[in-house]
């Protein structure tokens, strides 16, 4: 089995070593535009040999994990290469953009659109960790658009790397994941950047921050290069979280305002039972 890596990251590089444990045979190859991630991935052993488009004729499955914006090109290329037994799969954060730009592709049938909802803040070769993805949820978008046959071949690899599957369809995800997470990104990157501004004043801002702070504010190290294209692509969905989030917060300051902390109380007290709802999730 010949895997090509388009894109040799924290997302791309973990499902590398994944395929590696659970297919031993598997050759895994790496094409990206960064030189120095592509020998990071090598010596690391995320990949065993570099390798250029032209060699996609002998893959048996191409993953891109690249920008969403570079895929809108990338991805159409690689299907005028590929044979067609070839299966390829995204596993970009938006799904409209790219379903709706290869929805006439001669080789429609070889593509299957996914998004692994798994990651960290980190980037890079080094980012890759072996069972990133176990346990965790796999969205699928028009998944009767994909050969049957490659269907089983991703539905196989999935499950074995530990991968739960929804399906949807690519504009209800993007709707979905601008709550559940182009939301939280934005929330954690405008944090990072009051306290930011603001300790240019207070110095000791940081030596009080504790790990409340460290979490909450830990997606805001993630890739602007990742990101930026996600919520132009997830602008409308976005906007729309972006405004009920700003009312939220409006009001939070507005009964403060007018210490109605009672109020304060039963707002958070009703907003606890999220705990109910991501332990169901585990």
């Amino acid at each position: 089995m010949n895997v090509f890596v388009i894109g040799i990251g924290l997302i791309g590089g973990s499902m590398a070593l994944d395929i590696q444990e659970q297919y031993p045979e598997a050759k895994i190859f790496g094409i990206d535009t960064n030189k120095k991630h592509v020998e990071e991935a090598l010596k690391l052993g995320v990949i065993h040999q570099k390798a250029t488009f032209e060699e996609l004729k002998k893959a048996t499955i191409v993953l891109v994990s690249i920008p969403v914006d570079a895929q809108l090109d990338v991805i159409p290329k690689v299907l005028d290469i590929i044979t067609d037994d070839t299966l390829v799969i995204d596993v970009g954060s938006t799904k409209e953009s790219i379903c709706n730009t290869l929805k006439n592709h001669p080789k429609r049938r070889n593509f299957l659109a996914t998004h692994p909802i798994a990651g960290t803040e980190f980037s890079g070769p080094k980012a890759a960790i072996k069972g990133l993805f176990k346990g965790k949820t796999n969205i699928i978008c028009e998944v009767e658009k994909t050969a049957f046959k490659l269907q089983e071949k991703a539905l196989e690899i999935f499950s074995k790397i530990g991968m739960r599957i929804r399906y949807m369809d690519p504009i209800s995800h993007d709707k979905h994941i601008a709550y559940v997470s182009h939301l939280s990104h934005i929330s954690s990157f405008m944090l990072g950047k009051t306290v930011i501004e603001k300790e240019q004043n207070e110095r000791d801002i940081f030596d009080m921050a504790g790990s409340g702070f460290e979490s909450t504010v830990r997606l805001a190290k993630s890739s602007p290069a990742m990101w930026t294209p996600i919520f132009e692509q997830n602008k409308t969905n976005v906007i729309e979280t972006l405004e009920k989030y700003i009312s939220n917060l409006e009001e939070f300051k507005t009964l403060m305002q007018q210490d109605k902390f009672n109020e304060i109380y039963q707002k958070m007290e009703s907003t606890n039972h999220i705990k109910q709802i991501l332990n169901g999730l585990k």
